[in-house]
């Protein structure tokens, strides 16, 4: 009877276990069922979105006014006009004849302003209007050194150009050039890029084999040989150069030139006023500037080596001679020619300047009176 009583006294705590491990299973289950989904999410690579079809794209609104360029071509494109050099005929009387462009810059007189060597040796110089009209045009006068030229044809209602201020130029800064690159058939192209940079020096050689050095402005909108004379704009609609010329070459892309309008308006004015441009002048010839390499040879201070002093000029009525080295002018230290001709434009004839030339050995100061350059 007392291992009965035993076995009695044990059973419920079995039962309990059994009951407790019920529980926890149904629990467990439930616990699985809920949860089970979001393990299973994670784990599920993710899904390929298929592109859907005919997407359209919102369409934003455009206005005339948001594009500079537009309305530099639509109000300055009809103040450039075309310009025919017309130049006698060859051995079988065919006309020869060239063309560029040019800009009208004063509606009431008629002026266009234009590159020298677009009308050069010209008989007869043509000029287009945006609207078709044909003028002959009178030569006012002209500058080699700068490529300038001003030409006058008598018409009325003439649309006009307005100058900005070229030194105030960024580089970056939008540029449109317009012209006629090849002539008529493309009249009044318009072209658009940046200013590449300011204050360029570049040579180049005239019909007549002369080198002249042009000041101007680079830029890499488009222009090309029918766009000399042609303008190059800002994005206030201002003419802000005169397209001169263009390095064309296999290996170089995108690099053309303008005249700055701060050059461009004291030649004009005295291209109007004169026919041609007064500069200031020394008075001397044969002169060759003097490198570090024939500093060392020839035992001479590096500037301008005078070989002839004009008679009756400047120079020689300050007593410079043949054979003086010039180093210094106005306080500043000449080295080349381009030295020289800098500090020359910035002034006039008739100005009192101070010449430093060394003359066996010896330091001499010389008060120069700039004449004027004879004209060519």
């Amino acid at each position: 009877m007392g291992h009965f009583s035993h076995y009695e006294t044990r059973r419920p705590g079995l039962l309990l276990i059994i009951i407790i491990s019920l529980i926890s299973a149904i629990f467990g289950g439930i616990f699985v069922l809920f949860m089970a989904p979001s393990f299973l999410v994670l784990e599920q690579p993710p899904q390929k979105i298929e592109p859907q079809e005919n997407l359209e794209l919102p369409i934003i609104p455009f206005k005339v006014e948001d594009s500079p360029v537009i309305a530099i071509a639509e109000n300055v494109g009809p103040a450039v006009v075309g310009i025919t050099n017309m130049r006698g005929h060859d051995f079988f009387n065919n006309p020869i004849m060239s063309s560029g462009s040019g800009v009208i810059f004063d509606k009431n007189k008629g002026y266009i302003v234009t590159n020298f060597h677009v009308v050069e040796g010209a008989t007869n110089i043509q000029v287009t209007l945006d609207d078709g009209q044909h003028y002959e045009a009178k030569l006012i006068g002209y500058d080699r050194d700068t490529d300038l030229a001003v030409l006058q044809i008598d018409a009325n209602n003439l649309p006009e150009a307005r100058f900005g201020n070229s030194l105030e130029l960024r580089v970056g800064e939008l540029a449109v050039a317009i012209g006629n690159p090849l002539g008529k058939d493309f009249a009044r192209s318009v072209t658009a890029g940046v200013i590449s940079a300011l204050d360029r020096e570049i040579t180049v050689r005239t019909s007549g084999g002369e080198e002249i050095t042009l000041q101007v402005i680079q830029t890499d909108a488009a222009i090309n040989p029918g766009n000399s004379g042609g303008a190059l704009v800002n994005s206030k609609g201002e003419i802000i150069g005169i397209n001169s010329v263009k390095i064309a070459r296999a290996d170089v892309e995108g690099m053309g030139f303008a005249i700055p309008t701060h050059v461009v308006k004291p030649i004009i004015e005295q291209l109007i006023e004169k026919g041609y441009v007064s500069r200031p002048f020394i008075g001397i010839f044969d002169f060759r500037e003097i490198t570090p390499q024939m500093s060392n040879w020839y035992n001479l201070p590096e500037g301008i080596y005078v070989g002839g002093v004009v008679s009756g000029g400047p120079a020689a009525a300050a007593g410079m001679r043949p054979g003086d080295v010039i180093i210094e002018m106005q306080g500043q230290i000449i080295r080349t020619f381009n030295d020289l001709q800098k500090i020359l434009r910035t002034h006039k004839v008739g100005d009192e300047t101070n010449i430093v030339v060394i003359r066996d050995n010896k330091r001499i100061e010389l008060k120069v009176t700039l004449g004027e350059m004879p004209r060519r």
